[in-house]
């Protein structure tokens, strides 16, 4: 019993580790809406025109680096390949699209031993994967560091794989990390379709920006034309003390005195006399004025007050002082 609990949680947990080595959807499965249709579950497979190699290592052209390499060797653009990149060097496998023809939802489990990944150890190693009567082995050259590819019946390659003086690895594909090939032409469409969904969601929301703003403003419009009543009253009565103000300034007191004072000079000199005094202060007016003696009656004096006061002479109280013999002073006030 025991040793059957033991083997569940073995199995637990290498289940957990297949799940967390699994490929998943990228970015750009999410940009072209295709995350869900993403195959996490790829199946091991050998393709029969595989082959391998290494560059130098130049950060950030290792996809055009191994895909210009890997065409020229597979003889077509048209291409899928796998790379690991370790001790300053891109190691890639590849293999002609068309190989994948019936099988296309799978990984080639030599890619896991490719330097750095889950089934790598070390360069003295040869490791080695069989499927359905075909085997492939993948070594480095002692003498020149080269990786090597060997494919074919399993029948010639494990004799002659065994005959070499070099420690043995199989690669178990239940257990090794799920290497997915890449594909350009595939990866560039993809990229594409992101672009072009991204651009229309993009457009809707601005144009769901712009119908919400115009929204908002035939509403502020609607509101602003029940207010267009209360602004025309308040608009009415501005205009309204704006007249009113403009009036008073028209009959500014100055303006009112200046005339007044027009008015007595013409008046007193009518009557061989001058004005010497007229004051305001705040609401009450005085003024003198030199006349001959012959006004010095008061009945004579309240007559020119009147003429100089346009009939309104009730709103003044006349006052008589001599001056001299010829003449004597009109004081008037009100």
């Amino acid at each position: 019993m025991a040793l059957m609990k033991n083997s569940t949680v073995d199995s637990d947990v290498e289940g957990k580790d297949k799940e967390s080595s699994r490929p998943r959807a990228g970015l750009s499965d999410f940009l072209a809406g295709e995350a869900k249709e993403f195959n996490a579950n790829l199946h091991p497979y050998l393709p029969q025109d595989l082959i391998g190699g290494s560059l130098p290592h130049i950060p950030g052209t290792e996809d055009e680096a191994v895909w210009n390499a890997a065409s020229q060797a597979c003889g077509t653009e048209r291409i899928n390949y796998v790379y690991s990149i370790d001790e300053g060097r891109v190691w890639y496998l590849s293999c002609p699209a068309s190989s994948l023809a019936s099988n296309p939802d799978s990984w080639c489990p030599l890619a896991a031993a490719l330097p750095g990944n889950s089934e790598y150890w070390d360069r003295e190693t040869v490791y080695l994967y069989e499927q359905e009567g075909l085997a492939s082995a993948l070594r480095w050259d002692p003498e020149t560091g080269r990786m090597q590819v060997f494919l074919g019946a399993s029948r010639t390659i494990l004799p002659r794989v065994q005959s070499m003086d070099a420690n043995f690895v199989t690669i178990n594909a239940d257990v090794a990390d799920v290497v997915s090939w890449r594909n350009r032409a595939l990866r560039t469409e993809k990229l594409s379709r992101a672009l072009i969904r991204t651009l229309i969601l993009s457009g809707l929301v601005v144009n769901f920006i712009a119908i919400l703003i115009l929204l908002i403003n035939i509403i502020s419009i609607g509101f602003v034309s029940r207010d267009l009543a209360d602004v025309k009253v308040q608009a009415d009565k501005a205009a309204h003390e704006l007249v009113e103000s403009a009036a008073n300034v028209m009959q500014s007191d100055a303006i009112r005195h200046m005339v007044r004072i027009q008015q007595l000079l013409d008046k007193v000199a009518l009557s061989n006399g001058y004005l010497v005094r007229y004051e305001v202060a705040g609401k009450r007016t005085e003024w003198n004025a030199i006349v001959p003696t012959s006004l010095g009656d008061t009945a004579k004096a309240d007559t020119t007050l009147r003429e100089i006061s346009n009939g309104r002479a009730r709103a003044f109280s006349p006052d008589l002082v001599k001056e001299d013999d010829n003449n004597v002073r009109l004081k008037g006030r009100r």
